[in-house]
Protein backbone atom coordinates (compact mmCIF):
# COMPACT_ATOMS: atom_id res chain seq x y z
CA UNK A 1 0.00 0.00 0.00
CA UNK A 2 1.13 3.55 -0.64
CA UNK A 3 1.67 5.70 2.48
CA UNK A 4 -0.85 8.40 3.37
CA UNK A 5 -0.42 11.59 5.36
CA UNK A 6 -2.72 11.46 8.37
CA UNK A 7 -2.88 15.05 9.60
CA UNK A 8 -1.56 18.56 9.09
CA UNK A 9 1.08 18.17 11.80
CA UNK A 10 2.64 15.21 10.01
CA UNK A 11 2.32 16.99 6.65
CA UNK A 12 4.30 19.98 7.89
CA UNK A 13 6.82 17.66 9.53
CA UNK A 14 7.46 15.92 6.22
CA UNK A 15 7.65 19.25 4.34
CA UNK A 16 10.21 20.48 6.89
CA UNK A 17 12.22 17.28 6.47
CA UNK A 18 12.20 17.72 2.70
CA UNK A 19 13.28 21.36 2.86
CA UNK A 20 16.08 20.67 5.36
CA UNK A 21 17.29 17.68 3.36
CA UNK A 22 17.35 19.71 0.15
CA UNK A 23 19.24 22.51 1.88
CA UNK A 24 21.77 19.96 3.15
CA UNK A 25 22.16 18.61 -0.37
CA UNK A 26 22.68 22.12 -1.78
CA UNK A 27 25.37 22.77 0.84
CA UNK A 28 27.15 19.48 0.06
CA UNK A 29 26.92 20.05 -3.69
CA UNK A 30 28.11 23.64 -3.38
CA UNK A 31 31.09 22.55 -1.29
CA UNK A 32 32.03 19.84 -3.79
CA UNK A 33 31.72 22.19 -6.75
CA UNK A 34 33.60 24.98 -4.98
CA UNK A 35 36.51 22.69 -4.12
CA UNK A 36 36.67 21.12 -7.56
CA UNK A 37 36.41 24.41 -9.42
CA UNK A 38 39.21 25.80 -7.25
CA UNK A 39 41.22 22.70 -8.02
CA UNK A 40 40.57 23.10 -11.73
CA UNK A 41 41.61 26.75 -11.77
CA UNK A 42 44.83 26.09 -9.89
CA UNK A 43 45.74 22.64 -11.18
CA UNK A 44 43.95 22.46 -14.51
CA UNK A 45 46.64 20.29 -16.19
CA UNK A 46 46.15 17.59 -13.51
CA UNK A 47 42.97 16.30 -15.15
CA UNK A 48 44.83 16.03 -18.45
CA UNK A 49 47.75 14.23 -16.84
CA UNK A 50 45.35 11.51 -15.72
CA UNK A 51 44.60 10.77 -19.36
CA UNK A 52 48.32 10.55 -20.10
CA UNK A 53 48.93 8.18 -17.20
CA UNK A 54 46.15 5.85 -18.39
CA UNK A 55 47.55 5.52 -21.91
CA UNK A 56 49.61 2.50 -20.85
CA UNK A 57 46.33 0.64 -20.19
CA UNK A 58 44.89 1.29 -23.65
CA UNK A 59 44.50 -1.80 -25.79
CA UNK A 60 41.77 -3.22 -28.05
CA UNK A 61 40.85 -5.77 -25.38
CA UNK A 62 40.66 -3.22 -22.56
CA UNK A 63 38.72 -0.87 -24.83
CA UNK A 64 36.05 -3.52 -25.36
CA UNK A 65 35.87 -4.21 -21.63
CA UNK A 66 35.50 -0.51 -20.80
CA UNK A 67 32.80 -0.09 -23.46
CA UNK A 68 30.87 -2.97 -21.90
CA UNK A 69 31.23 -1.57 -18.39
CA UNK A 70 30.29 1.97 -19.40
CA UNK A 71 27.13 0.61 -21.09
CA UNK A 72 25.87 -0.42 -17.65
CA UNK A 73 25.70 3.27 -16.76
CA UNK A 74 24.18 4.54 -20.01
CA UNK A 75 20.59 5.68 -20.28
CA UNK A 76 20.00 3.05 -23.00
CA UNK A 77 20.49 0.43 -20.28
CA UNK A 78 19.28 2.20 -17.13
CA UNK A 79 15.93 3.45 -18.50
CA UNK A 80 14.72 -0.06 -19.50
CA UNK A 81 16.19 -1.46 -16.27
CA UNK A 82 14.28 1.06 -14.16
CA UNK A 83 11.05 0.46 -16.08
CA UNK A 84 11.45 -3.30 -15.69
CA UNK A 85 11.99 -2.95 -11.95
CA UNK A 86 8.99 -0.66 -11.56
CA UNK A 87 6.79 -3.09 -13.51
CA UNK A 88 8.13 -6.06 -11.54
CA UNK A 89 7.50 -4.46 -8.15
CA UNK A 90 4.13 -3.07 -9.21
CA UNK A 91 2.75 -6.41 -10.32
CA UNK A 92 4.15 -8.29 -7.33
CA UNK A 93 1.73 -8.33 -4.43
CA UNK A 94 2.28 -5.65 -1.73
CA UNK A 95 5.42 -4.30 -3.47
CA UNK A 96 3.99 -1.00 -4.77
CA UNK A 97 6.10 0.98 -2.32
CA UNK A 98 9.31 -0.39 -3.86
CA UNK A 99 8.03 0.53 -7.32
CA UNK A 100 7.45 4.09 -6.10
CA UNK A 101 10.97 4.16 -4.62
CA UNK A 102 12.54 3.23 -7.97
CA UNK A 103 10.37 5.72 -9.84
CA UNK A 104 11.11 8.68 -7.55
CA UNK A 105 14.85 8.02 -7.22
CA UNK A 106 15.36 7.45 -10.95
CA UNK A 107 13.37 10.50 -12.07
CA UNK A 108 14.77 12.87 -9.45
CA UNK A 109 18.39 11.82 -10.08
CA UNK A 110 17.91 12.20 -13.83
CA UNK A 111 16.43 15.68 -13.41
CA UNK A 112 19.21 16.62 -10.98
CA UNK A 113 21.88 15.49 -13.43
CA UNK A 114 20.47 17.58 -16.30
CA UNK A 115 20.08 20.64 -14.07
CA UNK A 116 23.68 20.49 -12.84
CA UNK A 117 25.07 19.94 -16.34
CA UNK A 118 23.18 22.96 -17.62
CA UNK A 119 24.24 25.01 -14.62
CA UNK A 120 28.00 24.41 -15.02
CA UNK A 121 28.14 23.74 -18.79
CA UNK A 122 31.68 22.37 -18.73
CA UNK A 123 32.81 21.08 -22.12
CA UNK A 124 33.87 17.48 -22.62
CA UNK A 125 37.53 16.50 -23.03
CA UNK A 126 38.72 17.62 -26.44
CA UNK A 127 40.23 14.28 -27.50
CA UNK A 128 38.06 11.26 -26.56
CA UNK A 129 39.62 7.82 -26.88
CA UNK A 130 37.02 6.06 -29.06
CA UNK A 131 33.93 8.22 -29.50
CA UNK A 132 32.63 11.71 -28.82
CA UNK A 133 30.06 11.81 -26.02
CA UNK A 134 27.10 14.16 -26.18
CA UNK A 135 26.13 16.75 -23.60
CA UNK A 136 28.18 18.59 -21.02
CA UNK A 137 30.87 17.10 -18.85
CA UNK A 138 30.40 18.25 -15.23
CA UNK A 139 29.29 16.33 -13.25
CA UNK A 140 29.44 12.79 -14.65
CA UNK A 141 25.91 11.56 -15.32
CA UNK A 142 27.14 7.97 -15.40
CA UNK A 143 28.52 8.33 -11.88
CA UNK A 144 25.35 9.94 -10.52
CA UNK A 145 22.97 7.48 -12.15
CA UNK A 146 25.10 4.42 -11.30
CA UNK A 147 25.19 5.38 -7.62
CA UNK A 148 21.44 6.04 -7.50
CA UNK A 149 20.36 2.95 -9.46
CA UNK A 150 22.73 0.30 -8.13
CA UNK A 151 22.85 1.89 -4.69
CA UNK A 152 19.05 1.72 -4.43
CA UNK A 153 19.10 -1.91 -5.55
CA UNK A 154 21.69 -2.67 -2.88
CA UNK A 155 19.66 -0.90 -0.20
CA UNK A 156 16.59 -2.98 -1.10
CA UNK A 157 18.65 -6.16 -1.12
CA UNK A 158 20.15 -5.44 2.30
CA UNK A 159 16.64 -5.27 3.77
CA UNK A 160 15.80 -8.81 2.67
CA UNK A 161 16.37 -11.99 4.63
CA UNK A 162 19.47 -13.18 2.76
CA UNK A 163 22.52 -14.37 4.69
CA UNK A 164 24.91 -11.69 6.07
CA UNK A 165 27.78 -13.15 4.02
CA UNK A 166 25.77 -12.62 0.82
CA UNK A 167 24.94 -9.08 1.88
CA UNK A 168 28.66 -8.39 2.27
CA UNK A 169 29.37 -9.96 -1.11
CA UNK A 170 26.68 -7.94 -2.86
CA UNK A 171 27.86 -4.74 -1.17
CA UNK A 172 31.43 -5.26 -2.39
CA UNK A 173 30.21 -6.14 -5.89
CA UNK A 174 27.97 -3.05 -6.08
CA UNK A 175 30.72 -0.68 -4.92
CA UNK A 176 33.18 -2.17 -7.42
CA UNK A 177 30.60 -1.94 -10.21
CA UNK A 178 29.89 1.74 -9.52
CA UNK A 179 33.61 2.54 -9.34
CA UNK A 180 34.26 0.56 -12.55
CA UNK A 181 31.54 2.44 -14.43
CA UNK A 182 32.97 5.73 -13.20
CA UNK A 183 36.53 4.72 -14.10
CA UNK A 184 35.43 3.70 -17.60
CA UNK A 185 34.38 7.30 -18.31
CA UNK A 186 37.88 8.56 -17.53
CA UNK A 187 39.52 5.67 -19.39
CA UNK A 188 37.44 6.48 -22.49
CA UNK A 189 38.36 10.16 -22.07
CA UNK A 190 34.77 11.38 -22.20
CA UNK A 191 34.96 12.75 -18.65
CA UNK A 192 37.64 14.36 -16.53
CA UNK A 193 38.46 12.72 -13.20
CA UNK A 194 36.98 15.75 -11.40
CA UNK A 195 33.66 15.18 -13.24
CA UNK A 196 33.53 11.62 -11.97
CA UNK A 197 34.50 12.48 -8.39
CA UNK A 198 31.80 15.14 -8.28
CA UNK A 199 29.26 12.71 -9.74
CA UNK A 200 30.05 10.06 -7.14
CA UNK A 201 29.79 12.47 -4.21
CA UNK A 202 26.64 14.15 -5.51
CA UNK A 203 25.04 10.80 -6.36
CA UNK A 204 25.77 9.38 -2.89
CA UNK A 205 24.43 12.51 -1.19
CA UNK A 206 21.27 12.53 -3.29
CA UNK A 207 20.59 8.82 -2.78
CA UNK A 208 21.01 9.10 0.99
CA UNK A 209 18.61 12.06 1.09
CA UNK A 210 16.06 10.21 -1.06
CA UNK A 211 16.28 7.12 1.13
CA UNK A 212 15.90 9.22 4.28
CA UNK A 213 12.79 10.99 2.99
CA UNK A 214 11.25 7.82 1.56
CA UNK A 215 11.83 6.07 4.89
CA UNK A 216 9.99 8.89 6.66
CA UNK A 217 7.07 8.69 4.25
CA UNK A 218 6.85 4.89 4.46
CA UNK A 219 5.97 4.95 8.15
CA UNK A 220 3.61 7.92 8.12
Amino acid sequence: MFPTLKNNHITWYIVTEIVLSLLLFVLITSAVVFLLRGYLRKYKPADLRIFTSLQALHSPGNNRIMLGITFLGKHQFLIPANLLLIALFFFLGHQHWYALNVLLVSLSSLLLMFMLKQLFRRNRPAVPLLFEAKGKSFPSGHAIMAVCFYGLLLQMLLHTGIAPSLKTLFTIFTVLLILSISFSRVYLQVHYLSDVLAGLIIGCSWLLICLHLLNKLEYV
